[in-house]
């Protein structure tokens, strides 16, 4: 299993499967404490579970000293004229927002899906300032192209 180094003693690696009950209480703090949501073990652990298993699937994990600092999880895309890389989640804990990682594990991310032949990562954020300025900062562009379309049943 390829580990890499980030900094000082971060490392990022693709996630396991017995990784996924490390990253499920990351995933219900921040998007239940921060984001107002109700994610439970069960539903959290099926929603990383189902992109970690899909064909194409590249998840990785941010640790230090077995502490987990983030994860993200996607998927390759085929296309007719190039590979995407469906950037689905990224998490950082809470505790080590705001210093960089999140922006240093995106780095990480583009060169190990630009290694696996993906010309782009897309990804649906929430229309806000704070995911405005992080991936504008990274040099994400909202799509003119594209609208999300939704239906309520």
């Amino acid at each position: 299993m390829e580990r890499k180094t980030l900094e000082g003693n971060m490392t990022c690696r693709v996630m396991t499967e017995e990784d996924i009950d490390r990253v499920v209480p990351v995933y219900i703090e921040h998007y239940n404490k921060y984001e107002d949501s109700e994610w439970t073990k069960e539903t959290a652990y099926k929603k990383i579970h189902q992109v970690w298993k899909r064909e194409d699937s590249f998840c990785l994990i941010l640790e230090e000293a077995d502490v987990v600092l983030g994860f993200v999880i996607g998927e390759f895309s085929q296309y007719d004229d190039l590979i995407a890389y469906n950037l689905e989640e990224i998490v950082i804990a809470h505790d080590y927002q705001n210093q960089g990682i999140g922006t240093k594990f995106m780095y990480e991310i583009d060169c190990r899906v630009k290694e696996k032949g993906a010309s782009m990562i897309q990804l649906q954020a929430v229309n806000d300032e704070m995911h405005e300025r992080f991936y504008g900062n990274l040099g994400y562009k909202n799509c003119t192209n594209l609208v999300l379309k939704s239906k309520w049943l």
